[in-house]
């Protein structure tokens, strides 16, 4: 990103009192644009969209995090529980199955686009890279990639629904190679 002139500073802090005028907003205006583009440059060269990302441009600062749970080339964390059903018989069963979370706080969609089929449905095998759906966060259209080679098992995130970070969206079975 470039450097933030020491002439560009928010309305507030302009020596006069009043709102900004228009030339200010322009130029407001043009430095979150460029900041923005450089933020969406830098989030498609992570592969797997961090959880939260930080840019400060006042002596440039950039923070990416990802949550511990998911693995960090795949973004997808494997969900385990006990079934109730076994535990009275005394055999413990594990579920396997790969969740793939919510890469964002956003918008959930299975489809490209209103009318379109999903990108997936249950019974679909998917591989690593297979984009499973989308979260939208203030018009920025983030790629959910199903993280593991398997098949859907289900369908967690509600369509056209609001989601949390970290939420799961599908149960994927892995294969039996990769499991």
């Amino acid at each position: 990103m470039t450097a933030v002139s020491d002439n560009v500073r928010p309305a507030a802090d302009n020596g006069r009192a009043g709102p900004p005028d228009a030339a200010e907003v322009a130029q407001l205006n043009d430095l979150l644009d460029h900041v923005r583009a450089n933020a969406l440059r830098l989030q498609a060269d992570f592969g797997v969209p961090p959880s939260v990302l930080r840019i400060r441009a006042g002596e440039v600062t950039v923070e990416a995090e990802w949550p511990q749970a998911t693995t960090p080339d795949l973004g997808v964390a494997t969900h385990q529980h006990v079934s109730s059903s076994t535990e009275s018989e005394g055999a413990v069963v594990v579920d396997s199955r790969h969740l793939v979370r919510a890469p964002s706080v956003g918008v959930f969609y299975r489809a490209p686009k209103p009318g379109a089929a999903p990108f997936v449905a249950v019974g679909d095998h998917v591989e690593p890279t297979t984009q499973v759906a989308i979260v939208e966060v203030m018009k920025l259209m983030i790629p959910v990639h199903a993280g593991v080679a398997g098949r859907v098992a289900e369908v967690l995130g509600p369509e056209g629904g609001p989601v949390e970070f970290d939420e799961p969206l599908f149960a994927v079975e892995p294969d039996a190679a990769t499991a």
